[in-house]
């Protein structure tokens, strides 16, 4: 595998883990230099390998100081169009791209039990999206898809992981944490959104019981 491949699947680990932050605030120092560090790497040629056969392999070039300062302005680009992107709610702009990068690591997952958490890590943003939609005058054909999409990833990841791992500690940690999120929510939204949330915390207080 060669190296710059090697950095573009770092990257997109790095992309996956800023996926898992809670929403609010930026992401921490470390994170946004390794992810830069990581950038980089991905734009660097492969090292020049050993001549064989006596035939001598040319030296890799020097980057100019113009190429070099391209490539770094290239890498903080990509990093603040990833943390907007990230940051976006249903309404913005960048929203489809944030849902579509999701959607491309729960397809890149390697294994069940992968695919099954990036999909519970998506029902978590949906339920922090709609926390930061409430109040808005856009809050109401908003939330209630928000609400339905999070409902779906959360039974799609549910019995993904039910089928390779039924008695994982992982289930009911996610139901703990989706309740604690969406109880407080209930008084705010109106009678179908309610139900709706209902719906949901009937289901997720399922998974929290003795299996």
């Amino acid at each position: 595998m060669g190296r710059a491949r090697r950095s573009r699947e770092r990257v997109l680990d790095q992309l996956s883990e800023l996926g898992r932050r809670p929403l609010g605030g930026g992401p921490e120092a470390a994170f946004r230099d390794r992810l830069r560090h990581e950038l980089l790497s991905a734009q660097a040629p492969d090292p020049v390998r050993p001549a064989r056969h006596g035939h001598r392999l040319p030296a890799r070039r020097r980057l100019s100081p113009f190429s070099q300062l391209a490539t770094f302005a290239l890498a903080a680009v990509m990093m603040v169009s990833a943390f907007a992107t990230y940051q976006s709610v249903p309404g913005d702009t960048l929203y489809p791209l944030k849902r579509a990068a999701e959607s491309t690591l729960v397809r890149l997952s390697h294994d069940d039990v992968e695919r099954a958490q990036r999909e519970l890590d998506s029902a978590k943003s949906r339920a922090s999206e709609v926390a930061r939609l409430l109040g808005s005058s856009n809050d109401g054909p908003l939330v209630t898809k928000t609400l339905k999409d999070m409902d779906e990833s959360t039974r799609s990841g549910i019995n993904r992981l039910e089928r390779v791992e039924p008695r994982s500690p992982k289930i009911k940690r996610f139901a703990r944490d989706q309740k604690n999120m969406v109880e407080p929510m209930l008084e705010q939204l109106n009678e179908v959104q309610h139900d709706q949330a209902t719906g949901y915390l009937d289901y997720i207080q399922g998974l929290e019981a003795p299996g």
